[in-house]
């Protein structure tokens, strides 16, 4: 599964789930409904800045996304209808079936901890900014 498609799907349920339609949800995002549509349907690559207005506009977490997105690819199974990424919605590693498993097959052969956490800042919409 690529990036872009988990990304489109997840955003499409997100949507979905909240009776919005691609219209509203582009305004609030300040996003053409051609190019949301497109996003949403795994076509294009949204740039980063594009993915935390379409968060915003369905106020949901960018990390929150990400982590949804990042499970859905590691486990490789469809994103389910109705299931928006949200902090009750997210499997949390200790919920995840496999995770810890020794006989688990790693990607690439690099041996990933199942608990490590990646923290981006929330907020800043200029590329660079400093964190503080």
């Amino acid at each position: 599964m690529l990036l872009r498609d988990a990304l489109g799907e997840t955003l499409r349920n997100a949507r979905t789930q909240q009776n919005r339609t691609l219209r509203d949800v582009s305004t609030a995002a300040n996003v053409s409904l051609g190019y949301l549509s497109e996003v949403e349907r795994g076509r294009k690559e949204a740039s980063s800045e594009l993915l935390a207005s379409i968060c915003d506009a369905l106020d949901l977490e960018l990390s929150d996304l990400l982590d949804t997105v990042s499970r859905t690819m590691r486990s490789d199974v469809p994103v389910a209808a109705g299931t928006a990424p949200n902090k009750s919605s997210v499997i949390t590693n200790s919920t995840k079936p496999g995770l810890g498993d020794s006989n688990r097959p790693r990607s690439g052969g690099l041996d990933l901890n199942p608990t490590l956490r990646i923290v981006l800042p929330y907020g800043s919409t200029r590329p660079g900014a400093p964190v503080g």
